[in-house]
């Protein structure tokens, strides 16, 4: 089913689409600011949180879905050196960022490629890729379960989905916080930094909207994902989850 991503309601997969490719082309050459900025830095420790998670290789090839401007892309290869990282995302003026900083050297010496893509239609072929990365991407897709249905398509079978997404902090006082920050901070940093105040209501409804930690798993699990875990970061305002393909011969589905 597709929805709108601002409320969980169902709606045309072109209202949420569109929306997003608005939003993030209008924003590109400032969002990496923008997140600097409103997250006080713990981006930072999320994505080395991501990376402690993510079981990479130096001979695994990495698809980086949703993947912007290119953090999680650069970042898996400092810390991991794989053998290459494909690097997608639906705003081509995001990969536009990205390949400028390839250009300054942020590629860590790793072959990087970068396409546009629908991960709800990824254009690769069965059992592709050894790892998938994706930070702050299952949020904006209005079909989640055909988007994971395509991931889990393109996995090698045991290899592993690693997702870094924004979640539901598990004490009542961490999410009254939260949810105020999301209402009134995160609008007022994206219209003070980025001008497009409006883009950063919907961005922030988006989150409200999208499901808790085991609400994602579910998803995870009815794509065919097995061994589902997550681990909170920061009071569970950001959870890094990781997901598996059943190696050959076993099946995710029960």
């Amino acid at each position: 089913m597709s929805i709108d991503t601002a409320t969980g309601l169902e709606a045309p997969p072109e209202l949420s689409s569109e929306r997003v490719r608005d939003i993030f082309s209008a924003i590109a050459r400032k969002y990496e600011r923008f997140n600097a900025i409103s997250s006080f830095g713990a981006y930072k420790l999320w994505l080395a949180g991501m990376m402690r998670q993510a079981p990479i290789a130096e001979h695994h090839d990495v698809l980086d879905i949703a993947g912007g401007t290119g953090d999680v892309t650069f970042t898996v290869a400092r810390t991991k050196h794989p053998a290459h990282i494909q690097c997608t995302d639906l705003v081509p003026e995001m990969l536009d960022v990205a390949r400028m900083h390839v250009d300054e050297g942020d590629g860590a010496g790793v072959p990087i490629d970068f396409q546009v893509v629908d991960a709800q239609d990824i254009p690769y072929a069965d059992a592709a890729y050894d790892v998938i990365t994706m930070a702050y991407g299952i949020r904006n897709m209005p079909d989640r379960p055909r988007a994971l249905a395509e991931m889990f398509r393109v996995l090698k079978p045991g290899g592993a989905l690693v997702c870094l997404e924004f979640s539901t902090p598990p004490s009542r006082i961490w999410r009254a916080l939260y949810h105020f920050y999301l209402r009134h901070l995160i609008p007022f940093w994206g219209g003070l930094i980025t001008g497009d105040k409006e883009g950063f209501v919907y961005l922030a409804k988006s989150i409200r909207a999208f499901p808790d930690q085991e609400g994602l798993a579910a998803l995870m699990g009815e794509a065919g994902f097995t061994d589902v875990t997550w681990k909170n970061y920061t009071g569970g305002i950001a959870a890094v989850h990781v997901a598996r393909k059943p190696a050959s011969g076993t099946s995710g589905r029960s």
